[in-house]
């Protein structure tokens, strides 16, 4: 069919009354120069309603004999509606019947918008729905806010980085050396705390070897007390009355032996 240029004067002077319009959040537009006759509507869910928080895309096509025919609407946002099959094909009356050329796109959107608050069970396109929306309103209204969850809500915006604070970008920007210096400190106090665990404890036992034989002084140590005076003749050191002693306490006897400067003591 061809298009007059009737049609085409009153789509664009639609798109220029769109213009001057207060559409709030709704947009509403041809898709492109190129095709005047194919539009696309953006509905947001009315607030208060089931639909609260989905964005609906619609699609609008005009005739090439429009206004004098009414325009194909077509939701391709799923929605759980009475007057809107799964299709998306939609059921009201100034679509149908109250058609008039008076009517604009912009009240058609208009009226679909009004259509999301105030479904119409007396002339539903999925009377099931309906059914349920009368009897079970509960049950109605927890599925209509599940499918626009599912379905028409907008996917979240990505977070914009936040600036770094100036104590995290000091600490980033911190020199090396600074934890290099922090590590060597902290090793010479650990160092000069090992010294003076070392300088408290007490003194190994002292050996003075002379010509007359080994003079041997145990200073007290952990588990010993006592203090020996112990003499050697001919490389063999006597302990003879230590034995003696140890020997009537544990029935033991112990053999020393000096071989060069260790001392093996023999249980």
């Amino acid at each position: 069919m061809s298009t007059s240029g009737t049609t085409l004067k009153r789509i664009h002077r639609e798109i220029s009354d769109l213009k001057k319009e207060d559409l709030g959040d709704i947009s509403v537009g041809p898709v492109s120069n190129d095709n005047p006759f194919l539009w696309k509507a953006r509905i947001p869910g009315p607030e208060g309603s089931v639909y609260e928080g989905g964005i609906f895309n619609v699609e609008i096509v005009l005739s090439h004999d429009y206004p004098f025919s009414a325009p194909k609407v077509l939701f391709q946002t799923r929605i759980y509606h009475m007057n809107i099959s799964e299709k998306g094909n939609v059921c009201i009356d100034i679509l149908k019947n109250n058609w008039s050329p008076a009517l604009s796109i912009f009240k058609v959107v208009l009226s679909l918008s009004s259509l999301l608050t105030d479904p119409n069970p007396a002339d539903p396109l999925v009377p099931s729905i309906a059914t349920e929306f009368l009897r079970k309103r509960p049950m109605h209204d927890h599925i209509a806010r599940q499918w626009t969850e599912m379905y028409a809500k907008p996917p979240p915006s990505p977070a914009s980085p936040s600036a770094p604070s100036s104590q995290s970008s000091s600490s980033a920007g911190a020199s090396p050396d600074t934890g290099r210096t922090s590590a060597k400190g902290k090793g010479r106090a650990n160092a000069q705390s090992v010294d003076r665990d070392r300088a408290a404890e007490p003194e190994t036992t002292g050996i003075d070897l002379t010509s007359e034989g080994v003079e041997a002084t145990s200073y007290p140590t952990r588990g010993s007390k006592r203090q020996k005076d112990v003499h050697s003749t001919d490389g063999f050191i006597d302990l003879s009355e230590e034995v003696e002693s140890n020997s009537t306490r544990s029935g033991k006897r112990r053999r020393v032996e000096q071989l060069g400067d260790v001392i093996v003591i023999d249980d």
